[in-house]
């Protein structure tokens, strides 16, 4: 048998019914990408030019690319830019660092009331977040942190979600290894630190870039806790082209492609972590 057959015989069949998966998920890709593309456009319109033809026409007549530097200097941008990567970054490392001890609390250790304290965890995965914003609210007001740090902070900083995603994960993780740890003299926290984290770093990783990307968007609790817009984050900074009785739609979009990059970026470093983190996500379902 030659390699030209032995290649044909190796080579998979392309069947009808995936022509036909591939068509609907292009038409789909396709679909979740306009108004990417109409964001783009109309980044580079003149304000004249947005709503002036019917159909709305893709490509300017005119590339105005100034929009990008108004959106950049009409508004404190910099300053929201600052703000929204050290929110964060800050409430990345915190929820990684209170979930990941509370998982280890629930997954590895026995302590009395431990599966009712776990079945309250769900309990608040319940809650929706409305619920919730008046309470924190208040505490937050009481406690005299309004337009500051630590309202931005401090709150999302722990999640049930979290908590029990890794709890689930460190589950997995044989036994053997932590009576081996106390065998030689270890505690818990050493446990934790230096067996359980550097086994889980699949979940850390894409757990972090999902937490990272939830505080980059986040609009209402930002827009509750701030006033000065020494304190803006970027989603809440947009809100500044939007007026009682207009919209600049050429800045705020200018604006919305400019937050849109670090985003960008930061998935494509980390797409690895997304992949991984859907595949925990499908084996713990599963």
């Amino acid at each position: 048998m030659t390699d030209l057959e032995t290649r044909e015989i190796r080579r998979p069949k392309f069947e009808k019914k995936h022509l036909i998966l591939h068509a609907v998920l292009i038409a789909g890709c396709v679909i979740m990408l306009l108004p990417f593309f109409w964001m783009l456009s109309t980044s580079l319109k003149a304000r004249t030019d947005i709503f002036a033809d019917f159909p709305p026409r893709w490509i300017p007549r005119t590339f105005v690319w100034s929009n990008y530097k108004d959106a950049w200097t009409s508004v404190p941008f910099n300053r929201f830019y600052l703000n929204s990567v050290f929110v964060s970054v800050s409430v990345t490392l915190l929820q990684l660092l209170t979930a990941s001890l509370a998982a280890f609390a629930f997954a590895r250790l026995k302590f009395k009331g431990r599966d009712t304290f776990f079945f309250m965890y769900l309990i608040a995965l319940m809650i929706p977040f409305a619920i919730l914003l008046l309470p924190n609210f208040l505490i937050i007001r009481q406690l005299g942190w309004f337009d500051s740090y630590l309202a931005l902070i401090i709150p999302p900083a722990f999640s049930a979600f979290s908590t029990f995603l890794m709890r689930q994960y460190f589950r997995s993780i044989p036994l053997d290894l932590d009576e081996a740890a106390r065998m030689d003299g270890a505690s818990s926290l050493r446990i934790w630190g230096q067996i359980i984290m550097p086994n889980a770093l699949p979940v850390i990783g894409a757990l972090g870039v999902f937490i990272f990307l939830g505080n980059w968007n986040s609009l209402l609790w930002p827009l509750v806790v701030t006033n000065s817009k020494e304190m803006l984050t970027v989603p809440v900074g947009l809100t500044f082209f939007q007026g009682q009785y207009y919209v600049r739609w050429e800045l705020l979009m200018a604006g919305a492609v400019i937050a849109m990059l670090p985003v960008l970026v930061l998935y494509f470093m980390a797409q690895n972590w997304f992949i991984k983190g859907m595949s925990v996500n499908a084996g713990l379902k599963g």
